[in-house]
C-alpha cells in the first residue's frame, strides 16, 4: 500500500521530469543535481564538451597520401593542397588538439601558390628540401628542413618551392581558437599599385632583402634602433625566419647542462623586439633528448602539437604510448599527464613543439605541474 511519502516522492520525479521537459523545449538546461547520479549533474554537464584525446599521426601514413595528392591536385584545381591531422576526439571539427591546427604540405617543383592572407596566426617548419619558399609581407623567405617561417595574421604571403625536388613542410595555426571566438577569415586577390591603379599579382613584390629577419635579429641581445620593428600589425615578432642551424647549435651547446628533469633541455622562440613568444595566441620550442633521457611526469592545461624531427622515442600521456620517429606528429591534450623518453643510448631525440600557453597566461589560466622522482607534486613556473 502507497504511502503519503511514496506518493509525495512520485508526484515530485512526475514533477520533475516535466519540468526537464520544459527547460528542453524551450533551449534552456538545468544547473542542479537530484543525486551524484543525476543525468543533470552540474559540474559534469558543464565539462561534457568534446575533448582532445592522445593521438599520433605517421609520418609513414601521410607521405604516400601527400605523393598522391600532388599527382591528382593541381594548382589550377586548389590553390591548397594539405593533409590535416583532425584528432579523433574532436572530430569532425578540423583541429588536432582544442586550439591549434596542424597540416602537411608537399609543394611540386616550381610551383607556387598565390598570395593571401587570413586573421589566423599560422607558423611553418621545414621537413624536406632546401627551397621551401613562402613570401611574408615582402620578404622572400628559403627555407629548409627546421627553419621555422612565420606568417601572422593579417601578413600577405604566399607559399611553395623554388627547387627542382619536392619539398614537404608542416603547418601550426591558431585556426580553431580563432574560429571560436568569431575573428577567422580568409581573403585572397592579392594586388599591388601600379601607375596609380591596383594590379593583380599571383607573387609579392620584394620590398626586403632576402636575409633581412636574420641581418636585423639573428644575434640575440643586439637589435638596430635605426629600423621599424613594428612590421605588420605589430603583434607578432618581426622576425619572420628562424634558422634551424642556430637553434640546433644552442640545443647542443647546452648539452652538458643539467637542464630539466621535466624538459630536458628546451629553447623557446621569441620574438627579438619584446622578448614576448611570437604570438600572443601560440609559442614554440626546440627541445632535446639526450640518449637514455627520460623526463619525469607533468601536466599542464596548454594543449601541445609535437613533431619529432631527429632521433626516435615515445611520448605516455595518460597511460598511453605514443612512439615516434621522424616527421611523426602527436597530441598532447590539455590536462594531461605525460613523460618522453629517447629510445636510443647513442643518438639525441630533438622534438618541434607548439603551445598555446600564451593565450592562457594572458587570460590568468595557465597552470602547470610535475612530479618528483619521489612523486610528490610540485607547481612549475
Amino acid at each position: 500500500m502507497a504511502t503519503s511519502t511514496d506518493k509525495a516522492t512520485g508526484n515530485r520525479d512526475a514533477r520533475l521530469a516535466a519540468l526537464y521537459d520544459r527547460l528542453g523545449a524551450h533551449d534552456l538546461a538545468p544547473y542542479w543535481a537530484v543525486n551524484a547520479g543525476a543525468d543533470n549533474d552540474e559540474d559534469g554537464q558543464v565539462l561534457k564538451g568534446a575533448k582532445a584525446v592522445p593521438y599520433i599521426w605517421r609520418y609513414a601514413d601521410i607521405e604516400p597520401i601527400l605523393f598522391e595528392a600532388a599527382e591528382l591536385i593541381t594548382m589550377e584545381d586548389s590553390e591548397r593542397r594539405s593533409v590535416v591531422l583532425v584528432n579523433p576526439g574532436l572530430a569532425p571539427v578540423r583541429a588536432t588538439v582544442t586550439s591549434l591546427y596542424t597540416a602537411y604540405r608537399l609543394n611540386d617543383p616550381r610551383e607556387i601558390m598565390p598570395p593571401h592572407r587570413h586573421s589566423i596566426n599560422a607558423v611553418r617548419i621545414g621537413l624536406t628540401g632546401r627551397q621551401n619558399f613562402t613570401g611574408v609581407e615582402g620578404e622572400n623567405i628559403t627555407f629548409g628542413p627546421g627553419d621555422l617561417v612565420l606568417t601572422p595574421a593579417d601578413a600577405w604571403h604566399n607559399h611553395g618551392n623554388h627547387g627542382d625536388d619536392f619539398a614537404v613542410n608542416v603547418s601550426v595555426l591558431d585556426l580553431p581558437l580563432s574560429e571560436f571566438l568569431n575573428a577567422a577569415s580568409f581573403e585572397h586577390g592579392y594586388a599591388e599599385a601600379e601607375d596609380g591603379a591596383l594590379v593583380a599579382r599571383r607573387e609579392q613584390t620584394s620590398r626586403y632583402a632576402e636575409d633581412y629577419s636574420h641581418r636585423v635579429y639573428g644575434k640575440g641581445g643586439l637589435m638596430p634602433r635605426f629600423l621599424d620593428h613594428n612590421r605588420g600589425t605589430g603583434l607578432h615578432s618581426p622576425m619572420y625566419v628562424y634558422r634551424w642551424e642556430e637553434t640546433r647549435e644552442l640545443l647542443e651547446r647546452f648539452r652538458d647542462h643539467d637542464g630539466s628533469p621535466w624538459d630536458g633541455i628546451m629553447l623557446e622562440y621569441r620574438d627579438p623586439a619584446t622578448g614576448r613568444a611570437p604570438y600572443p595566441t601560440m609559442t614554440f620550442f626546440g627541445q632535446m633528448l639526450r640518449p637514455g633521457e627520460k623526463t619525469l611526469p607533468q601536466t599542464q592545461n596548454a594543449s601541445l602539437v609535437c613533431i619529432a624531427f631527429e632521433g626516435a622515442g615515445r611520448t605516455v600521456v595518460d597511460g598511453v604510448t605514443l612512439d615516434w620517429k621522424p616527421f611523426d606528429a602527436f597530441a598532447v591534450p590539455g590536462g594531461s599527464w605525460f613523460h618522453h623518453e629517447n629510445a636510443s643510448a647513442r643518438d639525441d631525440a630533438i622534438l618541434f613543439v607548439t603551445s598555446d600557453e600564451p593565450t592562457l597566461r594572458a587570460l590568468g589560466f595557465h597552470r602547470r605541474q610535475g612530479r618528483t622522482a619521489e612523486g610528490e607534486a610540485v607547481r612549475l613556473d
